[in-house]
């Protein structure tokens, strides 16, 4: 009998639970280190932006300023750059236009409320001594002006209103150099959207396909009519309300009526939802102290003439401008107070007339059917369709 080869003709098998390698097949994947890396570093990169976007908000928010401002003046500088000025100058001017006006506005804003302050501590003994005269006629008292004086000037609540008004000195001075400091910043910006409008507009269709191009275009192109719009209709609106608030005003005797007429104007139309109220309330305290009448009789004014503008004189001014209708005003003013505050407010109304008039010329439309319910009407019925004949038809079907 031949002698066998108990010598396996082949290798035998590695264990099971090793791999090519000679690694453990329970190890950690070569692919999970990397893709940890990889999480790690798109955290790290959303965390760093989202820290850099939180410490841009405000430049953001004035650079968005500085855009909508850019497309209100856009109509005058192109107008002034189309007759031959350059374009800079032109700039130039219309910003320098707007900055003279509304110093011009403030300067005679400030004048009156200085004055009133000054007639007000002046006849402050006076009206103090009718309200404690007023106060002894009605609670049968005895309280004299110079007892009110002394206990007054002697109280705590007095020395620590004094004592915190003082410290609070820096931080006014500190909010006011803030503001001007945000306000140059959104000029200047501003100024250089305006200025640079067209390569500003080349620059960025240059990254852009021309099917593309054409579109930004277009909405750049509808931005600019609908804020423009948006600006011209207020600043009638402004106008006429001035004029009507002097003529009464003027009637009632009510001392810087012109001034008054011009903060009523921009107050109540510039300043969303709730300008008319603060536009009528500084009349109505000059009125008061010329006759406590008179305070009602401005105070119905106000309340009449917001009505008639509401609901006659804006819509036919807006139509062709804004062309928004009021509920859908009210709800992006309320949804752009929510979103940036008094900034959202401002720029509300403009970007969504800019995005309703961009949107209905790429929605498609078609005719509206002749139907009663859509005129808001009921369909006329039959005599069978009455509720009697669908009665009688159900007890027939019985």
């Amino acid at each position: 009998m031949a002698a066998t080869d108990d010598t396996p003709d082949h290798d035998p098998p590695p264990p099971p639970d090793t791999v090519a390698g000679g690694s453990s097949g329970a190890g950690m994947p070569r692919w999970l280190p990397r893709a940890m890396v990889a999480a790690l570093a798109l955290f790290a990169c959303f965390q760093l932006a989202s820290w850099a976007f939180h410490q841009l908000i405000g430049l953001l928010l004035n650079i968005l300023i500085a855009f909508f401002l850019a497309l209100a003046v856009e109509p005058a500088v192109a107008r002034m750059s189309a007759r031959g000025m350059r374009r800079g100058l032109a700039t130039g001017l219309v910003y320098l236009g707007v900055i003279v006006a509304f110093a011009g506005f403030f300067t005679l804003m400030g004048s009156v409320l200085a004055d009133q302050i000054v007639t007000m501590v002046e006849n402050f003994p006076a009206y103090l001594d009718s309200v404690i005269s007023w106060i002894n006629r009605t609670f049968h008292t005895d309280l004299s002006r110079v007892e009110v004086q002394n206990n007054l000037l002697h109280s705590d609540w007095l020395r620590k209103y004094v004592q915190n008004s003082a410290a609070g000195v820096l931080d006014i001075s500190t909010t006011v150099l803030g503001g001007l400091f945000k306000l140059l910043t959104v000029l200047l910006f501003s100024f250089y959207f305006a200025a640079d409008g067209p390569r500003l507009r080349r620059a960025l269709c240059s990254v852009l396909p021309p099917s593309r191009q054409a579109e930004v275009l277009r909405a750049w192109e509808i931005a600019v009519d609908k804020t423009g719009g948006y600006l011209y209709s207020r600043a009638l609106m402004a106008l006429i309300s001035g004029v009507a608030h002097y003529v009464l005003l003027q009637v009632l005797g009510v001392p810087y009526a012109p001034a008054l007429a011009v903060w009523v104007g921009l107050v109540s139309q510039f300043i969303p939802t709730i300008g008319t109220y603060l536009a009528g309330a500084l009349p109505m305290l000059l009125a008061f102290t010329v006759n406590p009448w008179y305070a009602v009789w401005v105070l119905g004014f106000v309340v009449i003439y917001q009505q008639f503008e509401n609901y006659l004189l804006q819509p036919r001014i807006t139509a062709k401008t804004v062309d928004l209708h009021p509920a859908v005003a009210f709800g992006s003013v309320v949804a752009g107070t929510a979103l940036l505050g008094a900034v959202g407010a401002l720029i509300a109304i403009p970007a969504t007339a800019t995005l309703q008039a961009f949107l209905g010329a790429y929605v498609k439309r078609y005719d509206v059917t002749d139907d009663p319910r859509v005129h808001g009407r009921r369909p006329r019925r039959g005599p069978g369709d009455s509720i009697f004949g669908r009665l009688f038809r159900a007890w027939r079907g019985r």
